[in-house]
């Protein structure tokens, strides 16, 4: 399908690239030295890896895995000679063979609202975005899982950059790690961080390895202990990733739905041509059959005189009442309106908020559970579909936009 690419992720968890020979310890230093070995990134890995690393390469206990990850995840410690529960001959063979390599701040930007946005560097000229939402009793973060997306939703500001490649397991979790630092979160005891999200730039299906991999070391205790439910990842429509996530992971699913029919969600979500919708909520379903008690969040962006119209809210109730019955769970299905956001060159407008509260008001009546997402951040470009780095396009769709929006200014100008 030529609306995307899709990039190979690293398989397996907690893969440890690089050899894995032990090494006598006196002289480990100087053989990774000669030898140009590659260090492994600790924040790569998770639990059952960074055991396999201790294990097999470093020839350790299992257990000093577990000093090291809470040393890294829950104190923010990145250098090993400051780890001080740790001899002097394993810090030697951390120092040797692993390094803590962190995403890197280019910028960081405060709103008014207390939204906190940073632009991470990754390599070369990419840079992705994340961004932190306090609340009332919560603070959330929204973690990107590529550089770009190979997705091409009409409506998203980051779909206009292209894409470039995936994030690594490091740069995903290094997000958190960035975040959970400047908060001072401290799991278990100080818990400013208590939801991720994973709706920042990049389909996270299309990642699909790493962001499990990333995902397992949020949700565990030696890790930043998120409950199952608190970690949710934002799908537009990869079926047969929802199968298999469903397969090997316990969070929360929420699907970029924004459109009841195909042909109106066909020309907003692009991937919806390969998976349209009877194909999606099909494989919702059997995702909550599987994970009995749990439901969906289907989001649904409300653009002015595009989706915001009466019918298209009964249109949607249908659809999501017809969830609920196909799995035998009232609420199952859950909606989450979310005001448009607007950005340079588009052409959607946001719809009045009397238009969103009738809507509202029509699924509701037809005893669908809705909510309205509180626009956050937008005035640092942090809100929902704003976020947008630095991406090195390889799909020239970054080059075709800023084609479009030069032939509309040239028109403007002809005009006036």
């Amino acid at each position: 399908m030529s609306d995307f690419i899709v990039q190979p992720s690293f398989a397996g968890s907690g893969t440890i690239p690089g050899p894995a020979s032990r090494r006598p310890q006196a002289d480990a230093g100087a053989a990774a030295a000669s030898a140009g070995e590659t260090k492994q990134n600790l924040l790569e890995l998770d639990r059952a890896g960074l055991e396999r690393f201790f294990v097999e390469t470093l020839d350790e206990k299992r257990y000093r895995a577990h000093q090291v990850m809470k040393w890294i995840h829950h104190r923010h410690v990145t250098a090993f000679d400051e780890m001080t529960d740790l001899g002097k001959g394993l810090r030697a063979k951390l120092e040797a063979h692993a390094e803590v390599r962190v995403p890197q701040i280019q910028f960081e930007k405060p709103s008014t609202d207390g939204t906190h946005k940073w632009l991470l560097a990754m390599d070369g000229k990419n840079a992705i975005e994340t961004v932190f939402i306090p609340d009332k009793g919560r603070g959330t973060l929204c973690v990107s899982s590529q550089v770009g997306c190979a997705l091409n939703c009409q409506f998203c500001s980051t779909a206009t950059q292209g894409f470039n490649r995936n994030l690594s397991t490091a740069e995903i979790i290094g997000q958190v790690w960035v975040a959970a630092r400047h908060l001072g979160n401290v799991p278990h005891r100080v818990r400013k961080l208590t939801n991720v999200v994973m709706m920042g730039m990049g389909e996270p299906l299309m990642n699909f390895d790493n962001v499990v991999r990333a995902m397992s070391v949020m949700r565990d205790d030696l890790g930043y202990g998120l409950a199952n439910k608190r970690v949710t990842l934002s799908t537009a429509g990869m079926v047969p990733m929802i199968d298999r996530l469903g397969e090997v992971s316990d969070v929360s699913l929420a699907v970029s739905l924004h459109a009841a029919d195909d042909a109106l969600r066909s020309e907003l979500v692009p991937l919806n041509r390969k998976y349209p919708v009877a194909e999606l909520m099909a494989a919702c379903q059997r995702y909550v059959l599987r994970k009995r008690g749990s439901s969906i969040t289907f989001e649904y962006t409300m653009m002015k005189g595009v989706n915001d119209r009466p019918e298209h809210a009964r249109q949607l109730a249908r659809l999501m009442r017809g969830f609920d019955n196909a799995v035998q769970m009232k609420d199952a299905a859950k909606v989450n309106l979310i005001p448009f956001n607007p950005f340079p060159g588009t052409r959607f407008e946001r719809s009045p908020e009397t238009d969103i509260r009738v809507f509202q008001k029509l699924l509701q009546d037809a005893r669908v559970l809705t909510t309205v997402r509180r626009t956050r951040g937008d005035d640092i470009d942090a809100a929902c579909g704003q976020l947008k780095g630095q991406v090195v396009d390889r799909t020239r769709r970054q080059a075709e936009f800023r084609k479009r929006l030069a032939t509309r200014g040239g028109e403007a100008d002809a005009a006036a």
